[in-house]
């Protein structure tokens, strides 16, 4: 048997049943991945409510890592038996799965599977945010919100190493704490806290060059008023609510800022560039000092990691042991 969480249609965790379903035999190109961990971003969730819609029914989950226990015709890099993670494709909340091939990278003994698990997304995210949306190098300043989660357990030491200077938010002091054993320079804690305020003390009144926001739009205008003219504002998310009150009035030439709403999952998408910033990738996963706190469910209490991930009871990384 082969037992996988099924979404039957865009909604609330009811949708999401454990279910039996065959994941077939690997094509051309294709391996089939008997999995170990499987990671739970917002995404999923995303997912799940239909903000990126998805073909019913649906596996969710984008990235995952166990062995390889069958090849399709034409993979000539992997063997049976490799331990490998990936990461930006559909179907991971499953025992095993189908996976192109190219998505599959094999993991240094010093990354555990659970590690790699939680964090390959996370780390392509910070890759595309630090090196294509806005390029980091010495003195960059970045505001970084919910400074205590899982990607800024990798966007801000690997900015560090950079030569950027980081403030990151956070709601209480338990998570300031966790932002700052990230590497962060200074922490704005308390969701009532005037962000803005904090940023233009923190540079003089001149703003962060680089607004990295997941939260949406509780956080929006604070975030907008904090980056400098000629900065950049990336909007990755929206676990506080959708940006509902964005015009291009807020995006006028009087901000003078680049405005940009990436998706990892298109960043992704192109093997190419996939496999090109694979290695570095990896090598920024190695480097890391301080790994978050990892938060172990069942396959069959998905819905219950997507519900504390969504609420904000985690502190650390939500994983489903498979």
């Amino acid at each position: 048997m082969n037992k996988v969480i099924e979404l039957s249609g865009p909604g609330a965790v009811k949708n999401l049943s454990l279910v039996v379903r065959d994941p077939g035999m690997p094509r051309h190109g294709e391996i089939r991945l008997r999995q170990t961990f499987a990671g739970v971003n917002f995404i999923d969730i995303y997912q799940r409510k239909g903000i990126y819609p998805l073909p019913m029914p649906a596996i969710l989950g984008v990235e995952g890592v166990g062995v390889v226990e069958e090849i399709g015709d034409g993979v000539s890099h992997l063997a049976v038996g490799d331990r490998v993670g990936y990461a930006g494709v559909v179907g991971g909340y499953a025992e095993a799965r189908i996976l192109p091939a190219w998505r599959a990278i094999k993991l240094p003994a010093d990354i555990s599977d659970s590690h790699a698990a939680g964090s390959l997304l996370r780390a392509f995210t910070a890759h595309m945010l630090l090196f294509r949306v806005h390029a980091v190098s010495l003195g960059t300043k970045i505001l970084i919100h919910a400074g205590a989660g899982g990607l800024a357990s990798i966007v801000v030491p690997w900015a560090k190493l950079l030569g950027a200077r980081v403030i990151a938010t956070a709601s209480s002091d338990e998570k300031a704490q966790i932002a700052f054993g990230y590497g962060a320079d200074t922490v704005i804690i308390g969701r009532d806290a005037d962000i803005a305020k904090a940023v233009l003390d923190w540079t003089d009144g001149e703003g962060v060059d680089f607004t990295i926001d997941g939260i949406g739009e509780p956080t929006f205008r604070a975030s907008l008023e904090a980056t400098k003219k000629f900065g950049t504002f990336a909007s990755i998310g929206q676990a506080g609510g959708a940006l509902t009150s964005l015009t291009a009035t807020d995006l006028s030439p009087l901000r003078s800022l680049a405005f940009h709403a990436p998706s990892v999952m298109a960043y992704l998408s192109d093997p190419v560039r996939y496999n090109a910033v694979t290695p570095v990738m990896i090598h920024a996963l190695k480097a890391s000092t301080e790994i978050p706190r990892e938060i172990l469910y069942p396959l069959s209490d998905a819905g219950a990691a997507q519900t504390a991930l969504e609420n904000g009871r985690t502190t650390g990384i939500p994983l489903l042991v498979i």
